[in-house]
């Protein structure tokens, strides 16, 4: 695993079905600094049977009149888009994911070479999926909303017995709502994901903002996955919990400053404190005249700063002891 947090810019269908939107936003995520686009693969067909709802936070953002199918057979590109999204991404630098949401969208991107599989929460309790993409090889991000820790096990446990290690598997804890309230993000499960030895854990973000970012970098995570959009007010179920292109950018910057400042776990002198230590510490100095056979005393000696003295912590050490020469006033103290 890398130090560095992997940051997903979450293109997803923020698309609206636009390949042209799709390859704008190919090089916005690469102008904000983050390490991959990740956009949503999928035959809405093979996915959406014609009699399943719309989510709640969908009936807000896109209305009723449509069924969940048809909004979105409206907002996917089709499969032969993919190819030159990948090879946009190749000539921006910047890396190429797509989350497959059928079994037919995992043999399209197969060949595309992704460094990752990024495997949806919907999908963790998809046994013949997890089956199909642990039998692609390679490494797998695996989101886990709506799950328990049982289930986040079951699914490694499916990947594990298709030939992919622990070891290559990133979990990331996610609360699917679009958007998120504060109070549901649960950073702290983290900390469960973590006992099931896999490679690292990260966080799939769905709230507003960059807070929860931020804190996610603070407490470890891997990888940072964010929804972004071009225009948070065009149309569609997920740009209103998207951060735009400006945001994104702030999000980058917070999140490598967050991995800059955690540091090393060991307690030691900063090579840039290192000169103030003289300024800022004290020494053992006179505290008025002393002449020289008198006895150090706490009335005749005292602290103050330079630091390039006898060190107050010698203090004991110091007092009783007598003075060789004569002292002036705030002289250091030298045995």
């Amino acid at each position: 695993m890398s130090k560095s947090v992997i940051i997903i810019a979450e293109a997803g269908v923020n698309h609206n079905g636009s390949l042209d939107l799709a390859r704008r936003m190919v090089r916005e995520a690469k102008r904000a600094g983050a390490d991959y686009v990740k956009f949503q693969t999928a035959v809405p067909e093979l996915v959406i049977s014609t009699i399943a709802p719309k989510a709640e936070y969908q009936k807000e953002t896109t209305g009723e009149a449509e069924s969940q199918l048809e909004m979105c057979r409206a907002i996917h590109l089709p499969l032969s888009d993919y190819a030159g999204l990948k090879e946009l991404c190749d000539q921006e630098g910047i890396g190429f994911m797509s989350t497959p949401f059928d079994l037919v969208s995992i043999d399209c991107l197969a060949p595309l070479g992704m460094d990752w599989w990024k495997i949806p929460s919907g999908e963790i309790t998809n046994l013949p999926y997890l089956r199909k993409i642990a039998a692609k090889g390679g490494r797998v991000i695996l989101s886990t909303g709506m799950a328990v820790l049982d289930e986040v096990e079951a699914a490694v446990r499916v990947l594990e017995e298709g030939g992919i290690s622990r070891n290559d598997i990133i979990l990331l804890h996610c609360t699917t709502q679009y958007p998120t309230p504060m109070e549901a993000v649960n950073l702290r499960a983290m900390e469960a994901l973590r006992t099931l030895g896999c490679a690292g854990v990260g966080f799939s973000d769905h709230t507003q903002g960059i807070t929860a970012d931020i804190a996610a970098a603070a407490l470890g995570a891997c990888v940072i996955e964010k929804h972004f959009t071009l225009d948070r007010t065009l149309p569609g179920p997920d740009h209103k919990a998207s951060l735009e292109p400006d945001e994104l950018a702030a999000m980058v910057r917070a999140v490598r400053d967050v991995e800059a400042a955690l540091g090393s776990p060991e307690k030691t002198v900063a090579d840039v404190e290192r000169p103030n230590i003289e300024v800022a510490r004290k020494s053992i100095v006179a505290a008025r005249d002393i002449a020289e056979g008198e006895v150090f005393t706490p009335e005749n000696i005292t602290a103050k700063r330079p630091g390039s003295g006898i060190s107050p912590m010698m203090w004991d050490a110091v007092v009783g002891r007598t003075a060789k020469r004569n002292f002036k006033a705030d002289s250091l103290i030298e045995l």
